[in-house]
């Protein structure tokens, strides 16, 4: 006899993994197909990377997740694949305009895992250069930022690895992944949300420091 969605949803919430895989088939196609792609975007994203990248979050984050009603799961999943979109656009927007600065390390720097490790630490907790001036609260704040990378999916993982830490192009990245460069940045913008909720904020490491 079919489940209906309702129980599904509950069997999901309370961890059953093969649940809500049923469930973003049911609602998954219906979501893939209202999602507006503009034309010069196409080559380098796809509905089924941003469908992908949702369906990865929507299992890391559904024990979480309120039911309010039979709407309220394929609305949550919307949120996230429109979400996962805007941040994919934005960032190959980006991209036509490189900023070099604003990255983590340079390809110059690539090589300096201590270093970049650092940088986006100090980054990802949103720490300043008055407060992060102690040596030692720094290197606390790298070791937690090596741990909490480990404690991420494989995909979030390897781009944060490849493109954070290593200093690869997105191209570079998109190659070495085998996914499109919307993909590389919808998986780096959820990796760094992870990864900001794993390390907290700067006061961890820094308060009272002299």
């Amino acid at each position: 006899m079919a489940v209906d969605l309702e129980t599904l949803l509950d069997q999901a919430v309370g961890g059953d993994r093969n649940a809500l895989a049923e469930l973003m088939a049911a609602h998954g196609t219906v979501i893939r197909a209202r999602l507006k792609i503009a034309r010069k975007w196409r080559t380098v994203l796809e509905p089924d990377d941003v469908m992908q990248v949702t369906y990865l979050e929507a299992f890391l984050r559904i024990k979480s997740f309120v039911p309010r009603g039979p709407k309220s799961f394929p609305a949550w999943l919307t949120r996230m694949a429109e979400n996962n979109l805007k941040d994919a656009i934005r960032e190959l927007s980006r991209a036509k305009r490189p900023q070099p600065g604003r990255r983590v390390v340079t390809l110059a720097g690539a090589a300096d895992f201590s270093n970049s490790t650092q940088r986006l630490a100090l980054e990802l907790v949103g720490a300043t250069t008055a407060t992060a001036s102690r040596g030692a609260a720094r290197a606390e704040c790298e070791e937690a930022l090596t741990q909490a990378v480990a404690r991420l999916p494989e995909d979030y993982r390897t781009v944060v690895r490849l493109y954070d830490l290593q200093g690869l192009s997105v191209e570079e990245t998109s190659q070495a992944m085998g996914r499109s460069k919307g993909a590389v940045f919808m998986l780096r913008a959820r990796a760094h949300e992870r990864l900001r909720e794993l390390l907290g904020r700067s006061s961890q490491f820094f308060s009272g420091s002299a």
